[in-house]
């Protein structure tokens, strides 16, 4: 089977629904072999059935249930991709949750420890599990999904904002790392997404979540939002041979012209472009500030 990802083995994590199945379903349509996983066994084994389905001759698809906040299931999937597929070249770390909503100083601190353990330690946990073997092959991706709370500060949800403000400083922390591996390390912010995240920020309700941002997502879950397909096609892109020496970044979906990177990769490779980066005053046209 042809397509961008053919031969291709990825894992993709929390791709039971949403946009962790998009992705699974546009690496499959592109060819590649994937694991998924997710901590539920219902959802999974219905996403499982129906890329079984969509696959074509000689691809391999398979599922298995994980927490990726827990090393011995991470181990235990790493493993497996493995075994079944003889190689692995894609981690697509979609695995994550939106955390208490509420004031800091009133949420549960377990649910404020328990979304770093899921949205940070884990993906410092599978990136572990898979570096391995992509510096054994001198070869490989790591795709993070990033999140709003990276790029700017989310009141009420701030469990949430902090796991992904410092996942996406951790992956371009690895990308330094890696890069003399081969090994290509990005973060994709993929849009306003109508996915349960929403659903959950609007049932927390204006009191817990902001008056404000709760009309933004009640907006948003209107007016559709943006399409899940967008993001999966970045991942595929970040997956394929088009984005090799691209890492180190966090690419917009939506707004960043990443189909054109490989066109710009000096340009990347030489600047700060597309990263998380500290705003000082010349940045904004201010006279004062600048060392002089």
């Amino acid at each position: 089977m042809g397509g961008a990802l053919a031969n291709r083995c990825a894992i993709v994590t929390g791709a039971s629904q949403g946009l962790g199945f998009a992705i699974a379903r546009k690496y499959v349509e592109a060819g590649a072999n994937v694991m998924i996983c997710a901590r539920g066994t219902e959802l999974l084994e219905g996403a499982h059935r129906e890329l079984v389905a969509r696959a074509g001759a000689g691809q391999s698809v398979l599922a298995q249930s994980a927490d990726i906040s827990k090393p011995h299931d991470v181990n235990a999937l790493v493993e497996r991709a493995l075994h079944e597929f003889g190689r692995l070249e894609v981690l697509v770390n979609n695995a994550g949750i939106a955390g208490p909503a509420g004031p800091v100083e009133a949420v549960d601190w377990r649910e404020w420890l328990h979304t770093l353990e899921i949205n940070l330690l884990g993906a410092v946990l599978i990136a572990r599990a898979v570096l391995p073997h992509f510096k054994q092959a001198a070869y490989g991706k790591i795709i993070q999904l990033s999140g709003g709370g990276a790029t700017k500060p989310m009141p009420m949800l701030s469990a949430y904002a902090a796991s992904k403000a410092a996942v996406v400083r951790f992956m371009e922390t690895l990308a330094q790392e890696t890069h003399q591996h081969n090994v290509d390390v990005n973060c994709v912010a993929p849009g306003a997404l109508n996915t349960r995240f929403l659903d959950q920020f609007i049932a927390a309700g204006p009191d817990r979540i902001g008056p404000a941002f709760h009309a933004r997502a009640v907006s948003q879950k209107e007016q559709g939002g943006v399409p899940l397909d967008e993001g999966a096609g970045l991942a595929v892109f970040l997956g394929s041979a088009a984005s090799d020496g691209i890492t180190g970044k966090l690419i917009s979906a939506v707004w960043d012209p990443w189909k054109a990177l490989p066109e710009h990769l000096d340009d990347l490779r030489r600047t700060d472009v597309y990263t998380l980066r500290r705003i000082v005053p010349p940045d904004r046209h201010l006279e004062w500030g600048s060392g002089d």
